[in-house]
């Protein structure tokens, strides 16, 4: 029986990454990472597939749409990688626990962000001391 978000939520502290647990992002986070592979094999499709346009402004708007999708593509590449990443930590049992605090990330956060490396908190703190240091 595969765990869902509702029990994986309601599994006392003490099962934090457990096997159950680790099992069920690995699902999700693969789930993903063959969901954007598809997405990039069709943008492959789809750019292969274009045919050339005779009219300037048409020719503008075909490029301006290639130059979105490239953009999303390269957007869902890092993605990619850091699904890589977490499917790594999950391997050597270090995924679900900040990666500067050793502390555990959270279920609510990873649930909503699996590929998440830091606390709330020390995501805070991050995103704090790059915006005074950018200023």
């Amino acid at each position: 029986m595969a765990l869902t978000e509702a029990a994986l939520l309601k599994m006392p502290e003490s099962d934090y990454m457990s096997a159950a647990q680790l099992g069920f992002f690995r699902e999700r986070l693969i789930a993903m990472r063959d969901e954007l592979q598809q997405k990039v094999d069709e943008t492959v499709e789809h750019m292969r597939e274009q045919e050339t346009v005779a009219d300037p402004a048409d020719r503008a708007t075909v490029e301006e749409e290639h130059a979105l999708e490239l953009r999303t593509r390269d957007r869902e590449r890092k993605l990619l990688k850091k699904i890589e990443q977490a499917l790594a930590r999950i391997a050597d049992e270090s995924y679900g626990y900040c990666e500067e605090t050793g502390e555990p990330i959270g279920l609510a956060r990873l649930l909503a962000r699996p590929t998440a490396t830091l606390s709330v908190e020390a995501q805070a703190r991050r995103e704090r001391l790059q915006k005074m240091y950018a200023d």
